[in-house]
């Protein structure tokens, strides 16, 4: 078989989907130097960039078709914690190979997930070398309504859009460490490989939330952007912290740990004051209330007698470790 080139790539398998036929806000896609994005007048334009590694952000031994999806979500969810309605992304490939059967399967999952989220496939980058994947998104939403980190202010409620702990519970099944065989675990693989990005709910959160960003590095870690950039304190009530059964089957006694501290949930977690509850229950959008916001810094998780039980592992970072420590 002749060796595929780069053009030939990506008219093959990236420019003849589904996902990069023109859709409104996108002007010019795929076929120039650059694409052209149009936005309505009043609106801002949302730019996220995420990339994932292989052997950092996924196993190297992967199903490409999951790994698409997996990648857009990722960088989706950042369009979901600024509020953002989607609009376009473009994807840099670096690529080992140009293995036909990989290619068909990593576009077909991206075209997936691209209309589960409406995102049009709009330009993008190949090359050689070890295998690396960047995405980045595009969204729009209404001048100075994006959801920022810094506005959160004591006496808000601390709410979060969903489950957190499964994607860190999946790791196991994903580095074949253990075989899928617990009811639940079908469940967790599906986190772990196929987030969907909570769109709807940030939308929903326009005008309501105080502050909000999504969970990727785990809800701890994450929780302290927030408390650093709005200048408060965030304390989270251990009892009100949602696990799932999956979780608790695969995790026992370690489903809280999981869910404070695991990464790569994707949903958002946000505050909300007081006054603005009733209207975002109206909204019929999925959240829950873990705590509140209070005078202070920092993170802590609270028993239901108060006590402070906060772990020492509050997440994930690339330059220092799985605790979160430097």
């Amino acid at each position: 078989m002749a060796a595929l080139g780069e053009f030939e790539l990506i008219h093959r398998y990236f420019a003849a989907a589904a996902c990069a036929a023109p859709v409104p806000g996108v002007a010019r896609g795929i076929g120039d130097d650059c694409a052209l994005l149009q936005l309505p007048p009043g609106e801002q334009l949302a730019v996220s960039t995420d990339t994932q590694v292989a052997g950092v952000h996924f196993p190297d031994r992967h199903d490409p078709f999951l790994l698409a999806q997996r990648t857009l979500a990722a960088a989706t969810s950042d369009l979901a914690a600024m509020g953002a309605t989607p609009v376009g992304f473009t994807l840099a490939l670096t690529l080992p190979q140009a293995d036909p059967a990989w290619l068909e399967g990593f576009a077909r999952g991206l075209d997936v997930m691209a209309r589960a989220c409406d995102l049009a496939l709009i330009g993008g980058d190949t090359t050689r070398g070890p295998l690396n994947i960047n995405a980045t998104v595009f969204g729009r939403l209404p001048a100075g309504q994006a959801l920022l980190r810094s506005g959160a202010r004591p006496g808000d409620l601390l709410c979060i859009g969903g489950p957190t702990g499964e994607a860190a519970a999946a790791l196991p099944l994903v580095l074949g460490e253990r075989d899928p065989n617990g009811e639940g675990d079908g469940e967790l693989l599906a986190r772990y490989w196929t987030p969907q990005p909570q769109l709807l709910l940030g939308q929903a959160l326009r005008g309501l939330a105080s502050a909000a960003l999504d969970v990727s590095d785990g809800l701890l870690a994450d929780c302290g952007h927030i408390a650093e950039q709005s200048a408060v304190a965030l304390l989270v009530d251990a009892e009100r912290v949602p696990l799932t059964a999956a979780l608790r089957e695969a995790a026992g006694e370690r489903a809280l740990q999981l869910a404070l501290s695991g990464g790569d949930d994707y949903v958002l977690v946000f505050t909300l004051p007081p006054a603005a509850l009733p209207g975002l229950q109206a909204s019929g959008q999925p959240f829950h209330v873990i705590g509140r916001v209070a005078a202070g810094s920092g993170v802590r998780v609270l028993d239901r007698d108060g006590r402070d039980i906060t772990p020492a592992a509050a997440g994930y970072q690339h330059f220092g470790g799985p605790d979160g420590q430097a």
